[in-house]
């Protein structure tokens, strides 16, 4: 069976609100993951596109071994937005700490397994969408792994793990071999949303890099979804040090060609950021300039000691930016 014909098979089965809107979000990372938890609250349909630029830890050593997309990301995914906790969702967290496969995610493993026994990675993807039993689907923005490039402060950075711990200015990202394409269901689901949602993530290495794979970015312009960005809660050493919502909001602009109308989810709450932890400033006035609309939101997590959404105040956040934007489109 397919990986589209089992996609098919399991909508019946999924249970969200049948009154809320077909919700796609892009991106990857922990940040992608959390989007996916909070979305579960108001949509009727998810449809995660995940970037395969990933090279770093487990997925890396597993993509240059087994010719595989890295599963990393992809199993992220696929947890978030499994409907509750089983043996399954136990067995894909589960990480080895010793002996040869030290590092290693057993849900990577399973992917890696089922991609060779059902023949492609998609197939694999699906078979543990329903083992999981997620409410959701997970999709790779292209069908063959991508190698991601940048120019910092003028030399050339190879690699996405590189890229992300490398310090300085980022003015050229792109992804290899020059010829790779987008995948085609990540296109169909583009154009049948009613929210995208990109972020949050590392803004290079995880946002921006699943925007360029080609002639997604146009179906994106061509939608007539309500586009939101959901901006980092803090800046990261060796892509976004320093940098305010603004800097982000127009790092994306100027990487990805949106032309989309956009609004910038940006974190504003009075809970001081711990030592160590900077907080992406939430330039209202700069972000404006740029001719995209703001939204501040309290989004900390307050049960964890480092700043990350709350996948609950997230959710909500953008469920009434969702609800704002329908009201305004009638």
């Amino acid at each position: 069976m397919s990986a589209l014909e089992l996609e098919t098979e399991m909508l019946d089965v999924i249970a969200l609100d049948p009154t809320g809107p077909r919700v796609v979000a892009i991106g990857g990372g922990h940040g992608l993951a959390q989007a996916l938890v909070g979305i579960q609250s108001y949509a009727s349909r998810i449809d995660a596109i995940v970037t395969v630029a990933d090279d770093g830890g487990s997925s890396g050593r597993l993509t240059s071994t087994l010719d595989i997309l890295p599963p990393g990301d992809i199993r992220r995914c696929l947890l978030a937005l499994s409907a509750e906790p089983s043996l399954w969702s136990e067995m894909f967290e589960f990480r080895f700490q010793s002996t040869d496969v030290s590092g290693h995610s057993l849900g990577n493993l399973l992917l890696a397994a089922m991609s060779e026994l059902f023949g492609d990675f998609e197939t694999a993807i699906s078979v543990a969408e329903e083992a999981l039993g997620c409410v959701g689907h997970v999709i790779p923005n292209s069908q063959r792994s991508l190698h991601l490039q940048a120019i910092i402060d003028g030399a050339l950075v190879d690699g996405q793990a590189a890229i992300a711990t490398t310090r300085g200015s980022i003015t050229e990202l792109r992804l290899l071999p020059e010829d790779c394409t987008v995948n085609p269901r990540a296109l169909e689901v583009v154009g049948a949303a009613d929210q995208i949602v990109i972020g949050p993530g590392s803004l290079y290495t995880s946002v921006i890099s699943a925007l360029l794979v080609p002639d997604l970015i146009d179906a994106v312009n061509a939608s007539r979804a309500d586009v939101v960005y959901v901006c980092n809660l803090t800046t990261q050493d060796g892509e976004s040090l320093g940098m305010g919502a603004a800097q982000h909001v127009g790092a994306l602009l100027d990487f990805t060609g949106i032309k989309t109308p956009l609004t910038a989810l940006i974190h504003d709450g009075d809970r001081p950021f711990p030592p160590g932890a900077e907080e992406v400033a939430a330039d209202e006035e700069a972000v404006l300039a740029l001719g995209v609309k703001p939204a501040l939101w309290d989004l900390l997590d307050r049960d964890h000691d480092w700043p990350q959404h709350d996948p609950l105040r997230l959710g909500r956040a953008l469920e009434q930016l969702w609800a704002d934007w329908s009201e305004s489109s009638r």
